[in-house]
């Protein structure tokens, strides 16, 4: 089977970071005037010397957002199904040696759940959760989607990797979306971070869009953990990989996600700080570099941050987070993944946007786009 890995192979981490550290303030113009822009041109937009012209990329940010996406932004929330996890992640509260109380939702638990989000106006879903093979493996998946598949128009999932078959059987039952992150492209440290568990194994983590692909999954949503390395030359390798999917899976459409490190139960300090202006020059070189990429905040950002996002290049956003199994009605106290910083209400979120100028929109954008 093609993939990504044999484009990855051919990049050296310390490489694209001489490479980032000797560009001119020459060459980032050069790119910016550019009509058809290169993966090149991306690491132009995201090196230091760049945020000297953060105002200018701001303004086409926007200015190209709006001519692809319209004055629109997509709501979601996340459901998370399980706390349970087989992995030993040095950053996530979910990790394996983390003494925490297990929950996974039944299907009664899960229907509570659902009613509450549809209380609150989603139609947009993101089910969630540990990396337990046998406690939330693909059955348990494949009959989440069939309970919920006739209360939300869109489903998506952010699970562990799953092999081409079982991308194959999500996306007949309905799935449209499927997210991973490979956290780290920083090949020499992985294991580090993940010490234990299948997610420590590199290769099958970085392999996993290629299956996704080949599953025929509608979207695919990629993203690294801002905080555990560079966020510079780990955003440079995330763009190769959407680059090299695009060119690969071309009936897919895509998105990245800016998972900055937050706080959570047992896991370690961030090794490197993003400011807000770095995320902010990382979310407009993606925005020029690809017209067509869907870009997703989260509520892991603050509600300024978030507000001001909105016409600079955001597309998606979630609202009213819970990260913890059952975090709306069943189980309020059960451990979260991580702490969320926007905790405003759906209410609140859609009248902030509207405000902005912008309209809020409950459907996937395909949804939108189609007429449906």
């Amino acid at each position: 089977m093609k993939s990504f890995k044999n484009i990855f192979d051919q990049y050296q981490w310390d490489d694209v970071k001489e490479k980032l550290e000797k560009v001119t303030l020459n060459d980032v113009e050069k790119s910016l005037q550019k009509k058809n822009k290169t993966i090149e041109d991306f690491l132009n937009f995201i090196s230091p010397v760049a945020s000297q012209k953060l105002e200018t990329m701001a303004k086409m940010a926007q200015s190209l957002t709006q001519k692809r996406f319209g004055k629109t932004i997509q709501l979601y929330a996340p459901l998370y199904l399980s706390n349970e996890c087989q992995n030993i992640c040095t950053y996530c509260g979910f990790s394996l040696d983390n003494l925490i109380r297990r929950k996974t939702l039944s299907d009664t638990e899960l229907m509570m759940e659902a009613v509450v989000l549809k209380s609150m106006g989603v139609n947009h879903v993101l089910l969630v959760s540990g990396e337990a093979n046998k406690t939330v493996g693909i059955e348990y998946f494949l009959n989440a989607v069939r309970l919920l598949k006739s209360h939300f128009a869109n489903i998506s999932i952010e699970v562990q990797p799953l092999s081409e078959e079982e991308y194959r059987k999500l996306h007949e039952a309905g799935v449209n979306a499927v997210l991973v992150y490979q956290e780290t492209y920083h090949q020499e440290v992985y294991k580090e971070y993940h010490p234990k568990g299948k997610k420590s194994n590199f290769d099958f983590r970085l392999e996993t869009p290629d299956r996704i692909g080949s599953a025929g999954i509608h979207k695919i949503g990629l993203g690294v953990l801002l905080g555990l390395e560079d966020w510079r030359i780990d955003s440079f390798f995330n763009a190769l990989h959407i680059d090299y999917l695009q060119k690969n899976y071309w009936k897919s459409k895509y998105s990245v996600s800016f998972p900055r490190l937050r706080p959570a139960e047992g896991i370690i300090e961030p090794n490197f700080i993003m400011e807000d202006k770095d995320l902010l020059q990382l979310i407009c070189a993606y925005r020029i570099w690809n017209e067509d990429l869907e870009i997703s905040i989260s509520t892991r950002e603050n509600e300024k941050f978030r507000n001001h996002i909105i016409s600079l290049g955001a597309t998606t956003m979630s609202a009213a987070s819970k990260t913890n199994p059952g975090g709306y009605s069943v189980d309020k106290e059960s451990l979260e993944q991580c702490e969320t910083s926007d905790e405003r209400s759906m209410d609140v979120i859609t009248n902030m946007i509207k405000k902005s100028g912008y309209d809020p929109v409950m459907k996937d954008w395909d949804s939108v786009y189609s007429g449906i």
